[in-house]
């Protein structure tokens, strides 16, 4: 006979938070619940390490609630192929063990927070939904500190939490070491001197064989290269390792170098030191297996004990690193999930350039002669992982330059990173990288020729492109579709302060060279497949 219940509790794959106000008493009439589902795997095409590493933590969450004697049914796709959905498998449980009472942490995702929010209003029984607990700012804050349609500036933002929660602020109110962020100093290119003090990254090994012979067996579709050995954290001791890790080998150099690209490392080390000094924490904190809190209070407390000369040791840190790492997770972190919630759903459908253009299939393969896209789509399709800069000003360039309609690029950007979770990959995406919100996010389009390439990477150097050509049959791509784009959008960006130099430098050449420029990149266009 089915056991009964009082109380049924969902928790779902990016809900996995030890420390939630639930666990901290055992209430032996609550069961929760813990399900793969088929509608979570096809809402876009995922990387199949993306699937497999929130099914492995949530089988891992399940055991460990279950080592605690908590109630909890873990799921797998095999126990929910009947169920259409997430609904259907809620009101069959809640039948099944005469639920009178069903609860729920709030979705960090629109369409979840929806469909929950309409299965709920038809249920006869009571329900209740709680905060996750995850991040620095509630439910509450958001609405105060975010408006929808208006634009926002994270700087302003970061200050307000900087002084907030006195992170980084000296006794006066001040921000430590007298200026609030140092992003100036991140902008640093490795050179030849600097690859040889790369760490390398720690990966895990998680085996993940079951979960790719479900995925084969139910038929999902998937994108990347399969591993049945996973290098990502799965648990909260695999990622508080990770972070520790990163705190002794990674931030001594992260705030120098976070926006640096290189693909000479994997060139000399057998493709093993593809993350550079990045934590790679996203998917640990996206899926709530560890807090914001816990990360940057351990930076900082890193920090301070290499102030007070307790770990001499290890490789120094100073300020512009550790800013430089904090900034990211206190202020853009939490500033695109304010941007997200203040706008949704319409944020969904903006596209203020107009862009149509369709995806390049070479986005699922990586082949193509331009060397940077090459080498930041092949480690996105090896890894579910890119680097910020990689995927704002490579992947996310080209396709702002290109015209890609950005609900593509959203499809693209959401399934192929691990860490992506539509409330932070939309603002960034349809945001930060393709201005098709307009200016919500940021005040100008993050538009870039090759030269920002050449600058910041050692990309270009054997590029199948020149990249100081602009007209030539051999130019990089991206310089003559950059200024087609400088042109074609001159009515809604060249009134802004910040592209006045661009639309000068413009018009100071000639009709003809103008032609020849805008003449080349439609070129590129046309054979966008062949580029």
């Amino acid at each position: 006979m089915t056991k009964s219940y009082q109380r049924l509790r969902l928790i779902l794959g990016d809900q996995l938070n030890a420390s939630h106000s639930w666990f901290k008493d055992k209430d032996p009439d609550t069961l929760y619940l813990i399900a793969e589902l088929q509608q979570e795997t096809n809402y876009v095409v995922h990387h199949v390490q993306k699937i497999c590493a929130f099914f492995a933590a949530m089988q891992q969450f399940a055991q460990a609630l279950n080592n605690a004697d908590f109630n909890v049914v873990h799921l797998t796709l095999d126990d929910t192929q009947s169920f259409v959905d997430l609904p259907s498998l809620l009101e069959h449980f809640i039948a099944q063990h005469q639920i009178q009472q069903f609860e729920y942490q709030l979705p960090d995702e629109y369409r979840l927070r929806q469909q929950l929010a309409d299965f709920t209003a038809q249920l006869s029984i009571h329900s209740q939904s709680y905060s996750t607990e995850h991040f620095y700012l509630t439910e509450q804050e958001l609405h105060k500190n975010f408006s929808a349609g208006k634009p926002h500036r994270m700087e302003a933002f970061y200050r307000k939490m900087r002084k907030n929660l006195h992170i980084l602020m000296d006794a006066e109110g001040n921000p430590e070491g007298g200026q609030w962020n140092y992003d100036a100093d991140n902008r640093n290119k490795l050179k030849a001197s600097d690859l040889a003090c790369v760490p390398q990254p720690l990966l895990f090994s998680n085996d993940v064989s079951e979960i790719l012979a479900r995925l084969e067996r139910h038929q999902i579709k998937t994108m990347g290269r399969a591993a049945t050995s996973l290098l990502w954290p799965v648990n909260r001791q695999q990622a508080k390792e990770l972070l520790d890790y990163f705190c002794r080998y990674g931030l001594p150099r992260f705030g120098q170098f976070q926006d640096a690209m290189t693909c000479q490392l994997n060139q000399l080390e057998g493709d093993n030191q593809w993350s550079l000094y990045h934590s790679r924490l996203s998917f640990a904190l996206n899926s709530k297996i560890i807090s914001p809190k816990l990360v940057v209070d351990k930076v900082i407390a890193h920090y301070r004990a290499q102030q007070q000369q307790l770990l001499s040791a290890e490789p120094q840190i100073n300020l512009v690193q550790v800013e430089g790492f904090i900034r990211q997770i206190l202020g853009w972190r939490e500033f695109v999930r304010g941007i997200y919630w203040a706008n949704m759903p319409e944020y969904a459908s903006r596209n203020a350039l107009s862009a149509t253009r369709s995806l390049p299939s070479w986005f699922w393969t990586g082949t193509t002669q331009m060397n940077c896209m090459k080498h930041a789509i092949e480690q996105s399709l090896d890894y579910a992982y890119a680097h910020h800069i990689q995927r704002l000003m490579i992947t996310g360039n080209f396709c702002l330059l290109a015209g890609i309609d950005p609900d593509e690029v959203d499809a693209w950007y959401l399934g192929v990173y691990i860490d992506a979770l539509e409330w932070v990959e939309m603002p960034n995406t349809r945001g930060m990288s393709q201005f098709a919100d307009g200016g919500i996010v940021g005040s100008k389009a993050y538009a870039a020729s090759g030269n920002y390439v050449k600058k910041m990477s050692d990309y270009c150097g054997s590029c199948h492109y020149q990249v100081a050509k602009t007209t030539e049959a051999d130019a990089c791509p991206l310089n003559s579709l950059y200024w087609r784009f400088i042109h074609q959008q001159q009515q809604l960006l060249g009134n802004n302060p910040r592209n006045a130099m661009v639309y000068a430098n413009w018009q100071k050449k000639t009709a003809e060279q103008q032609q020849a420029i805008l003449t080349r990149a439609e070129l590129y266009l046309n054979a966008i497949e062949q580029l």
